[in-house]
């Protein structure tokens, strides 16, 4: 199958975000997985991807504010889906890991200079 990629995860490169959370990214040819650990509190504001993203949280709580106004408390188990260029926000209700899925990856992340959750 073409496009099929083998990635250790001990290979994986982690990227220190702040002191309320941690961030490890595995890129493959037309995805990205970025595995997110945040602590109570902490929070991210309002932007959108060109491409849908995925969140499947492992564990803990996330409430999703869209930029509609509505929001959406997504726990453990359960995958949040979000279109392209639609603008939300996060705020982490108790300690959480999320891995988020977007494909094609994302070039911010890639190159290091996303803006959101650095110091």
């Amino acid at each position: 199958m073409t496009g099929v990629r083998k990635v250790r995860w001990d290979d994986v490169r982690w990227d220190v975000l702040n002191e309320r959370g941690m961030r490890r990214i595995v890129t493959g040819e037309k995805v990205m997985l970025a595995m997110f650990s945040f602590k109570k509190g902490a929070a991210v504001p309002l932007h959108k991807h060109v491409s849908e993203q995925i969140s499947m949280v492992l564990k803990g709580l996330v409430r999703f504010t869209m930029e509609d106004g509505s929001t959406h408390e997504v726990g453990a188990g359960e995958v949040f889906i979000i279109p392209s260029n639609v603008g939300h926000a996060a705020e982490v209700l108790e300690d959480t890991q999320v891995i988020d899925v977007f494909s094609p990856p994302r070039e911010d992340w890639l190159r290091g200079d996303d803006a959101y959750l650095r110091r």
